[in-house]
C-alpha cells in the first residue's frame, strides 16, 4: 500500500502528525508513507521512524495553476492508494480528486466534496488525536499514542559532545528557547516572550541555583534576543544545534526545559524532558497532552508578554 500524507504547517505540526503516521506503520508495515509539506517543515522528518520519502510544496504560496498542475502530475506518477489530507482547503480537496487516488480522507468543511471519507475537525482537541482521527476509514479505531521521534545516532553523540563543550555534561541544565524563529502548530499572537522577562527568570535561577548551569538555544533568527541574553549573564551557555535531530538530542539532556509555544516544545514532548511552556493565545490542550511532565502558564489576557516572571519562577520552583 502506498500512502501520501499532504500536511501543511510548520515544523511542530508535523511532529504532532508523527503518532498518526507512526501507527499507520504499525497496522500497515509494508506500506510506504510519503508526505508533502512546506520547505519549512522538511527538517522535521529527520527524526520521523515511519516515512519514506518527503516531498515539497509550498501551500501557502501563490501557487499558479501550473505549479498545482505539476504536483498533481507528481502525485499521479506514484500511484498512491490512500491520500490523507490534515489541512481543510477546498483547494486541496480539489488537488486530490484531479489526482484519482481511490481513497481520500480529510476533514468536514471546504473541500469535503472531493474527498471519499471525512471527519469533523475538533477545534479544542489535541491536534495529535485530531490528526489521529484520520486513520479510522482505514480500520484504525486506536487511541492516539505518544509523540515518539527516531534521533538519529550521530545527532545523539553530537549532543554528548556539545554538552562537554559546554560543561553540563555532569550536572545537568536547564534549557530555555525564547520563542522567535521557531513557530508554534497553532497560529497564536505575540509569539516571543519579552527578554527582560528572561532576564529576572535566569538572575534569580542562577541565584537560587547557582550550579545548575542554563543554556539558551539559538535558533536561525534569534540573535537579537541571546545576544541581549548573554551581555546580561556572560555565564550562561549558548547552543546552536542546526538539525532537528540535535536539537532534540540536547532536549532530551535537559533537566528542565522552558520553552514559549514553538515547535522546540513539540520535541520536548517526544523526548519526555521535564517542560514548563508559555502559552499567550493559543488553547494549550490543542497542542500538549495532558501530563506532569508538561506544565502550562496560561497568560490571562492572551499575550505572552503579560505573564509575569515571579509566576514562571514559582512554576520552576514549585511545580
Amino acid at each position: 500500500m502506498r500512502v501520501v500524507a499532504l500536511v501543511p504547517g510548520g515544523i511542530g505540526n508535523q511532529i504532532l502528525m508523527f503518532p498518526a503516521l507512526d501507527e499507520l506503520k504499525r497496522y500497515y508495515p509494508n506500506a510506504q508513507i510519503d508526505v508533502v509539506v512546506e520547505p519549512r517543515s522538511k527538517a522535521a522528518y529527520r527524526v520521523s521512524k515511519s516515512v519514506h520519502e518527503v516531498l515539497n510544496f509550498d501551500f501557502k504560496d501563490r501557487n499558479s495553476l501550473a505549479d498545482w498542475g505539476n504536483l498533481v502530475g507528481i502525485i499521479r506518477d506514484r500511484e498512491y492508494d490512500v491520500a490523507i489530507t490534515a489541512g481543510q482547503s477546498w483547494l486541496v480537496g480539489l488537488f486530490l480528486w484531479l489526482t484519482g487516488i481511490p481513497t481520500r480522507i480529510g476533514y468536514q468543511g471546504k473541500g469535503a466534496v472531493f474527498l471519499t471519507s471525512t471527519l469533523p475537525f475538533n477545534t479544542s482537541e489535541y491536534l495529535a488525536t485530531v490528526y489521529h482521527n484520520l486513520l479510522q476509514p482505514l480500520n484504525i479505531q486506536t487511541p492516539c499514542p505518544e509523540l515518539s521521534l527516531n534521533v538519529p545516532k550521530p545527532d545523539i553523540d553530537w549532543a554528548q559532545k556539545e554538552q562537554k563543550r559546554l560543561g553540563v555534561n555532569e550536572t545537568g541544565y536547564i534549557l530555555i528557547y525564547g520563542g522567535s524563529s521557531l513557530s508554534s502548530p497553532v497560529k497564536s499572537q505575540n509569539p516571543i516572550y519579552p527578554v527582560e522577562n528572561w532576564q529576572q527568570i535566569i538572575q534569580e535561577c542562577q541565584r537560587k541555583q547557582p550550579d545548575l548551569p542554563i543554556v539558551i538555544f539559538k535558533g536561525p533568527e534569534d540573535e537579537q534576543i541571546v545576544r541581549s541574553l548573554v551581555d546580561s549573564y556572560p555565564d550562561i551557555k549558548v547552543t546552536s544545534p542546526d538539525n532537528t535531530g540535535k536539537l532534540a538530542a540536547i532536549i532530551g539532556g535537559a533537566s528542565l526545559m522552558l520553552t514559549t509555544d514553538s515547535a522546540p516544545l513539540q520535541l520536548s514532548v517526544a523526548v519526555q524532558t521535564y517542560t514548563i511552556a508559555l502559552f499567550g493565545s493559543t488553547d494549550p490542550a490543542q497542542v500538549l497532552p495532558k501530563s506532569e511532565k508538561f506544565l502550562v502558564i496560561k497568560s490571562p489576557t492572551g499575550k505572552i508578554g503579560d505573564i509575569s516572571p515571579k509566576v514562571v519562577l514559582e512554576k520552576i520552583w514549585g511545580g
